[in-house]
């Protein structure tokens, strides 16, 4: 288990989520439920893992990354295309449970803070959180080409708008906590809606590289990001001390 989970889990997992899954379900033909299979199976692999470290390995960590982001796009798919769900719909539970989630973490561990996952609990409820972002990133992504209108290309500046006032929002005094978590939930519709872009036929809006070529340049740049992670050790960072339980010790 890592000290701290890291900085750096930004939009291209759930760019590499969005396009891999499409790869896999679609161009190879391995279907919907054999997909979500395949890859919930590998997603508990690796965070057995992940949890099973006493502290943060890029590798492993980044690993779960693309495994989660492309269960929580699917997720999202199995609702939308073999169920028939709206993407309103679901992107209204699923933010409604994302909320959910954060309640019950604060209120079980009295804070949100990614410095103080320091405990099997707290990085427990960092990965539902995770999964849960992935899937809404994907409906939200979905539904916002679906009720605008706009093209893939368009359809990326709501949510890099958004990202901005976040963080102008923070430079005048919003709380670190709370400016990271919106950052974060909003660059899940903004990977979702790149992968879109980068992936669909130019008739469509897109540039057409396609699933695969698209997957391979979102892998591309994770495995360049956990090559530089690892070298430089950027992403470490010290746990604040006022976040660790009584009677328990930050790990290294």
């Amino acid at each position: 288990m890592t000290a701290d989970i890291g900085r750096f889990h930004t939009r291209m997992g759930v760019g590499v989520g969005e396009s891999f899954a499409d790869y896999v379900n679609e161009t190879l033909g391995f279907g919907l439920t054999n997909t979500t299979a395949l890859f919930s199976v590998g997603l508990v692999v690796v965070l057995v893992l992940q949890f099973r470290e006493r502290r943060y390995i890029p590798g492993i960590y980044w690993l779960a990354v693309v495994l989660i982001s492309v269960v929580g796009t699917l997720l999202t798919d199995n609702l939308t295309d073999a169920r028939g769900v709206a993407l309103w719909v679901s992107s209204t539970v699923f933010a409604v449970l994302l909320a959910g989630v954060f309640a019950a973490w604060y209120a079980r561990e009295r804070t949100l803070s990614i410095h103080a996952i320091n405990t099997t609990p707290r990085e427990a409820w960092y990965w539902l959180v995770v999964l849960v972002t992935f899937a809404l990133g994907t409906a939200v992504g979905d539904w916002t080409l679906e009720l605008t209108g706009w093209s893939p290309g368009a359809s990326i500046l709501l949510p890099a708008s958004l990202i901005l006032a976040v963080l102008a929002a923070w430079r005048f005094g919003m709380g670190p906590v709370l400016s990271f978590w919106l950052a974060y939930i909003l660059t899940r519709p903004l990977g979702a809606n790149i992968g879109d872009f980068l992936a669909l036929p130019k008739g469509e809006g897109g540039l057409g590289l396609g699933t695969l070529v698209t997957s391979l340049v979102f892998l591309g740049t994770i495995l360049a990001t956990v090559v530089y992670l690892t070298r430089s050790r950027v992403d470490r960072t010290e746990v604040v001390a006022s976040d660790i339980p009584e009677g328990e010790s930050a790990l290294t």
